[in-house]
């Protein structure tokens, strides 16, 4: 299967996609055109928000394989620690 076959959707908490709708955020496919899809704890940056991935869900469609992602909560840059 090539990565053009499988869609990958990033699902948000409420509060987020509110902050994204109000925001007028634009969400970019991230992983259009690589060969590995995301693993669990992968993080993205949205906005200056970063989300980790929490869950990974396989779906079918009936025509196409889906990786529905869960993301935890997200968090402004000045609000993340590391280490």
């Amino acid at each position: 299967m090539t990565q053009e076959e499988l869609r990958i959707v990033l699902e948000f908490t409420t509060e987020d996609r509110t902050w994204i709708r109000v925001n007028k955020i634009d969400v970019p496919r991230f992983w259009r055109g690589h060969a590995v899809p995301p693993a669990l704890g992968d993080v993205v940056r949205v906005g200056g928000r970063q989300f980790v991935i929490e869950a990974r869900v396989w779906e079918h469609d009936g025509t196409l394989p889906m990786l529905r992602l869960y993301v935890g909560s997200g968090h402004a840059q000045s609000d993340t620690t590391f280490g």
